[in-house]
């Protein structure tokens, strides 16, 4: 049995923040591995803002490098397009692993807008890692008034796979403000990069990187 968190996303682009939030996590929740799954596309953001699929499945092979991290495009290859669709058929393809959902607090907000939200708590346990500045949002979050009943005290977090789900823990980590937002900012074009050089270099300012001469066609 190996102990796998997942963190799903769009990594538009994949950066440091992703990074250090993973290892963090691994290392607290006792993690054998965390699976970034990238997703093709977010049933909640607008699809004209995502970067090409394999343009920011390799940023996060990027930025996992060198690290217990497994990029995967499991998504696009099971065909799901809601996360509990994804977390049914990776316990269906993996049902000797135990799995953490490992999401973001500025996600927390949101949550009750998510396909079966209610149903997705009670497959696996979640970790929320911290982010700046969301944790007012967070705790008043509508899905927090069911999910309230089921929080776990930080100082259980490695003993998460014994517990049943719903199970939800606020992991206490250092924050990184970097934000795939601001870089795409800094870099609209960050993923007309030569993939030689890689992507995104965990969070580098894209003056830093050599861009890829454009094509006339």
């Amino acid at each position: 049995m190996k102990r796998i968190g997942l963190l799903g996303g769009s990594f538009n682009p994949a950066h440091r923040g992703h990074r250090q939030l993973s290892l963090a996590a691994m290392r607290v929740l006792h993690l054998d591995e965390v699976w970034w799954l990238v997703s093709p596309g977010n049933p909640l953001k607008d699809a004209q803002s995502l970067a090409p699929f394999e343009a920011r499945l390799a940023s996060a092979r990027q930025a996992a490098r060198g690290t217990r991290i497994r990029v995967t495009d499991f998504e696009r290859r099971a065909g799901t397009r809601y996360t509990v669709d994804t977390l049914r058929a990776l316990r269906a393809r993996y049902p000797r692993h135990r799995f953490i959902w490992l999401m973001g607090l500025d996600t927390l907000p949101n949550f009750h807008l998510w396909k079966e939200w209610r149903e997705l708590a009670r497959l696996l346990p979640i970790a929320v890692l911290p982010r700046p500045g969301y944790d007012a949002a967070a705790r008043a979050a509508r899905a927090m008034g069911w999910l309230g009943g089921f929080v776990r005290p930080f100082s259980q977090a490695k003993t998460w796979a014994q517990w049943s789900s719903p199970a939800i823990l606020f992991l206490r980590l250092p924050t990184d403000r970097t934000s795939a937002t601001d870089l795409r900012a800094l870099d609209p074009n960050w993923h007309c990069l030569d993939p030689r050089e890689g992507t995104q270099r965990h969070g580098e300012t894209p003056d830093r990187r050599r861009p890829l001469a454009r094509s006339s066609r």
